[in-house]
């Protein structure tokens, strides 16, 4: 298996690169495209390709969330997507959000499809069943795993905020993942930017670990507050993600160009607080 580059350092260059901390989140829905996209077999790679040159300029990185591509079987054009975003976009990250966690011998098959068959990056993943569900992730060299940690759905209180010896859970996975189970340095949280009180507590944890938060944008999370808890001493430290907000900004064929004003438009909030 050959050695990829460093999914946190190369990161870590997109950020400085881009002056943008913005990840654009990728949740094709057919049913709101544009009338000129109607009907076509490609129509879910042609948007979201226009999506992703439009927006380039003003993300370090994106993140294509694994279901609303296979719902469609539409998994031919996330692998094309990916292809391109590397070709026509290269030094900025591909996250597959998938959120996967099963047993070890599983693991192995989800970790081949995110780092083989997509070729990402970067993959979401679940903690709950423990290490060896994460381990086989981490034998892919310099690819990233992003764990779930304070998500930013309501729900996610019922599990995170169990008490833990003492804490909550949330907590112990942060601890967790930033000491015992970080042993390629490749590993990232999710934090929700809807509970920035949270993202502080995650930071003072992980120290200058990436964190991945969403939340801004469609689900409301406020970005002066995000970014103050979560970013670095160098003022980065973060993936902000949004997604529909920019994905469908416009509802006409000038579908791209408003997603890049947003996309925009969100990157210079992000900096005005950084």
């Amino acid at each position: 298996m050959s050695s990829s580059p460093s999914f946190v350092r190369t990161l870590d260059h997109a950020w400085q690169r881009t002056d943008s901390l913005l990840c654009v989140g990728l949740d094709p829905e057919p049913s709101r495209f544009p009338g000129a996209l109607a009907n076509r077999g490609d129509a879910i790679f042609d948007f979201c390709r226009a999506i992703v040159d439009a927006t380039a300029p003003f993300a370090s990185a994106f993140k294509p969330q694994i279901a609303y591509f296979a719902a469609h079987r539409a998994e031919d054009q996330l692998e094309a997507l990916i292809a391109h975003i590397h070709e026509a976009h290269p030094g900025l990250p591909v996250i597959l959000d998938a959120k996967r966690g099963d047993i070890g011998s599983t693991a192995e098959q989800y970790a081949r499809e995110a780092f083989e068959r997509y070729r990402a990056d970067a993959v979401t993943v679940n903690p709950y069943m423990g290490f060896d569900s994460i381990e086989p992730y981490l034998a892919h060299p310099g690819k990233g795993v992003i764990v779930l940690c304070r998500t930013s759905n309501a729900g996610g209180s019922d599990l995170q905020f169990l008490d833990c010896g003492g804490r909550p859970l949330y907590q112990t996975v942060a601890t967790l993942a930033a000491q015992k189970w970080n042993a390629s340095g490749e590993l990232a949280l999710v934090v929700g930017a809807t509970f920035p009180k949270e993202i502080e507590t995650v930071r003072a944890i992980v120290g200058d670990m990436p964190l991945l938060i969403p939340g801004i944008g469609a689900q409301g999370g406020d970005v002066e507050a995000t970014v103050r808890a979560g970013r670095t001493q160098a003022g980065t430290g973060m993936m902000i993600n949004s997604s529909r907000a920019i994905l469908y900004a416009g509802k006409g064929d000038d579908f791209a160009q408003a997603a890049a004003t947003a996309a925009r438009e969100t990157r210079d909030t992000i900096n005005r607080y950084r």
